[in-house]
């Protein structure tokens, strides 16, 4: 059951959905426009806001950044297989020194973890899967980017 602020978790009323959906088509929305937008007052907005960053519905707000832009033109996802299935599952935490890991996923099948990286170069991803292997001590499979039409995609609210 759902009440005012959005319930338990996953239960969220059609206003917060609302103000979410505007913030993730545009997070620099003024509380005056979202307002404007959903229907609310400015103070109302702003609580639904606060409540819904602490309820973690709204986990923050970002900027996205042209890899070409700032010469990281090469996007690619690295999956890591244990070699040793018996070793511990620390990969995160093993490699979240390399700064050129965007994203790290922990996934079902074959592979524990999918690592999405950007880098320079292909010399640089070769360097990178090196350091990868050392600190993790994972066999990898490597799928390059070629173009990306498109990418975080808020999802439908």
């Amino acid at each position: 059951m759902s009440d005012r602020t959005g319930g338990q978790s996953g239960d969220l009323e059609a206003t917060d959905r609302a103000i979410l959906r505007e913030l993730a088509q545009d997070g620099r929305c003024s509380f005056t426009d979202l307002g404007e937008r959903v229907g609310l007052s400015v103070s109302a907005v702003h609580q639904r806001v606060r409540r819904l960053e602490q309820r973690g519905a709204l986990r923050g707000y970002t900027a996205h950044i042209d890899g070409e832009q700032i010469g990281l033109p090469l996007t690619a996802f690295i999956s890591l297989t244990p070699t040793d299935p018996a070793a511990p599952d620390d990969y995160p935490q093993r490699l979240q020194h390399l700064p050129e890991i965007e994203s790290c996923y922990s996934v079902a099948g074959d592979e524990s973890y999918i690592l999405q990286v950007r880098v320079a170069s292909p010399l640089g991803l070769e360097e990178l899967l090196r350091q990868i292997r050392e600190a993790a001590k994972v066999s990898t499979r490597t799928t390059v980017v070629l173009s990306t039409p498109f990418e975080n995609r808020p999802p439908e609210i």
